[in-house]
């Protein structure tokens, strides 16, 4: 009996620990034609020397290095429109993401991030 009471136990906190919020992507060929119909947030969480060197033309900009990551990224979006993020290669924007998705807004991470933009565009 123990045993099974042990086993309930353990298969609860299972379930209930892992539920995390979906990390959802777009890809670059899908964040261009979704630019070209409409006014999307599109969030840059580059650094300033990164954003130097190119960019994309509607961005908003927050370094994820930061400090102040979160309320310079917030102060700059609007909380009820999806958030497409952004950063050279889809690594910081996945973390940038997960930040953005527990205070409650629509992230979207773009694969491949701005070195894939380029190589497309």
């Amino acid at each position: 009996m123990k045993y099974l009471i042990g086993l309930v136990i353990v298969t609860f906190f299972f379930i209930n620990c892992d539920k995390q919020q979906e990390v959802k992507s777009i890809s670059t060929i899908e964040l261009k034609a979704l630019l070209e119909k409409e006014n999307i947030q599109l969030l840059d969480v580059r650094t300033e020397n990164e954003v130097k060197e190119g960019f994309i033309k509607t961005a908003i900009f927050a370094d994820f290095y930061d400090d102040n990551f979160y309320t310079k990224s917030t102060k700059q979006l609007e909380k009820k429109k999806p958030v497409y993020i952004y950063c050279r290669s889809g690594n910081r924007s996945g973390k940038a993401l997960k930040i953005l998705q527990k205070k409650g807004y629509d992230a979207y991470n773009v694969l491949g991030g701005y070195s894939k933009w380029k190589t497309e565009n």
